[in-house]
C-alpha cells in the first residue's frame, strides 16, 4: 500500500501476551510519531514512566472532582467529558487504529461533528433510500462524482455514518494523489479512505466493510459547468469485477448538489500540468476570490441509494467474463444516471 505506515491494531496487545512471566510489560502508550513506545511499564501501570506523566497533568473532569457542582456540559457522552476523555487517550496513545490508518474516535468524535454544519445548514442535504443499506456486511457503495472538489465523498460517508439506523462507516477508495498532499492525505486515511487498488478494497471487503467507489474518477470530479450531471465513463468496470470477486451487493448513488457548489467553467491546463494535477479549476469565485473563492456555494443537495444490485449468483468465474462485467458496468452507469435525472426534479431550484 503506498504512502500508507501500517499500524495494527493489535500489535500492542500481542506484544504483552508474548512476554514472559518475569519479563517487564512494555508500556502502552503510542509516541508523537505514531509507533509502540519501547520504555517498560512503572510497577502496577500500564504506562512508562513518562506517559504516566502526561495523562495525570490533564485535568480531570467536574464529575470526578470531589465536592464540584455537576457541569450542564458533563455526564454521560457531555462535551467536557467526551473532550477530556479524548484528550487523554490522545496523550497517552490509548486509541485503535486499524492497519489502513483509520482512527474511528477522532472521525467520530471530532471530525464528523464539524462536518454536520455543512451538512445540514449549508447544503442542506436531503437524503433518500439510506436504509437500503444493509445493516451488516460487506456491500460496495458505487456514486457518481463531480463538483471539481471531491467533497462529495464526504458527504455520501457522513449520511450513512449519522442516518443510517446502524451508522456505518464507508470506507472510500481514492487516488494517490490524495494521499500524498500535506494535512488532506493524513486526515484521508483517518477517516476510513483507502487508496484505490483491488487488493486493499478487497481486504475491506473481506472484513464486511462499506467500500466507496467513484468510477467516473478525476473525469467526474474534473468535468466542465456544461457537462453537468452527464456521467462519464466508468472505465473498464473494475467495481464490477471486485464486487463479481467478493460476491457482495452493489448500491448505485445518485448525488445531486456538488456540481452547483463548485461549478466549474475552464480549465487552466498549463498550471494543472506545472503542478502534476490532472485540472486546474477555474470557477466564477477561484481564483478571482483568492481564499474566498474556495468555499463552495450553498447549493441545495439530494443524495439517493438506490436498491442493492446482488452479486453472489453469479459463477465464481463471471470476473473473468469481460462481457458480462461491461453489461453490468453499463447497466449501473444508466441506473445512476436516471436517478440523477429524478432527483433533480424533487430538488427544484439548486439554491433556494
Amino acid at each position: 500500500m503506498a504512502n500508507a505506515e501500517v499500524i495494527s491494531i493489535d500489535a500492542r496487545m500481542r506484544e504483552r501476551s508474548s512476554q514472559s512471566g518475569g519479563s517487564p510489560e512494555r508500556c502502552l502508550a503510542t509516541t508523537a510519531a505514531g509507533r509502540p513506545c519501547r520504555n517498560h511499564a512503572t510497577a502496577g501501570s500500564s504506562y512508562c514512566g513518562v506517559h504516566q506523566k502526561r495523562v495525570r497533568s490533564l485535568p480531570a473532569p467536574a464529575s470526578e472532582s470531589p465536592g464540584a457542582a455537576p457541569s450542564p456540559l458533563s455526564g454521560d457522552g457531555g462535551l467536557f467529558d467526551r473532550l477530556g476523555s479524548f484528550l487523554r487517550k490522545r496523550m497517552a496513545g490509548d486509541y485503535p487504529i486499524d492497519d489502513f490508518g483509520y482512527d474511528p474516535e477522532l472521525s467520530r468524535e471530532i471530525l464528523l461533528p464539524l462536518v454536520r454544519p455543512l451538512y445540514e445548514r449549508y447544503f442542506r442535504v436531503r437524503t433518500l433510500g439510506v436504509n437500503r443499506i444493509p445493516s451488516q456486511g460487506a456491500a460496495l457503495v458505487v456514486a457518481n462524482h463531480s463538483g471539481t472538489v471531491p467533497i462529495d465523498a464526504v458527504m455520501v460517508q457522513f449520511a450513512v455514518a449519522t442516518e443510517h439506523p446502524a451508522e456505518r462507516v464507508v470506507r472510500n477508495v481514492a487516488a494517490n494523489l490524495a494521499f500524498g498532499m500535506p494535512f488532506v492525505g493524513p486526515l484521508a486515511r483517518k477517516t476510513g479512505n483507502v487508496v484505490a487498488c483491488e487488493e486493499d478494497a478487497m481486504a475491506l471487503l473481506e472484513r464486511g466493510e462499506l467500500v466507496g467507489v467513484f468510477p467516473e474518477g478525476y473525469k467526474g470530479v474534473g468535468k466542465g459547468w456544461r457537462e453537468r450531471y452527464r456521467l462519464q465513463r466508468f472505465g473498464r468496470g473494475g467495481f464490477v469485477e471486485l464486487a463479481l470477486r467478493a460476491g457482495v451487493p452493489i448500491i448505485p448513488v445518485a448525488i445531486v448538489g456538488a456540481e452547483e457548489a463548485y461549478p466549474m467553467v475552464g480549465n487552466a491546463r498549463l498550471v494543472a500540468k506545472a503542478f502534476g494535477f490532472p485540472y486546474f479549476p477555474l470557477t466564477p469565485t477561484f481564483p478571482l476570490l483568492g481564499p474566498l473563492g474556495v468555499l463552495p456555494l450553498p447549493s441545495r443537495w439530494v443524495i439517493e441509494f438506490g436498491e442493492p444490485i446482488l452479486m453472489d449468483h453469479y459463477t465464481d468465474d463471471a470476473a473473468d467474463d469481460k462481457m458480462l462485467v461491461f453489461d453490468i458496468n453499463d447497466m449501473i452507469r444508466d441506473t445512476i444516471q436516471q436517478m440523477l435525472y429524478n432527483n433533480l426534479k424533487i430538488r427544484g431550484n439548486a439554491f433556494l
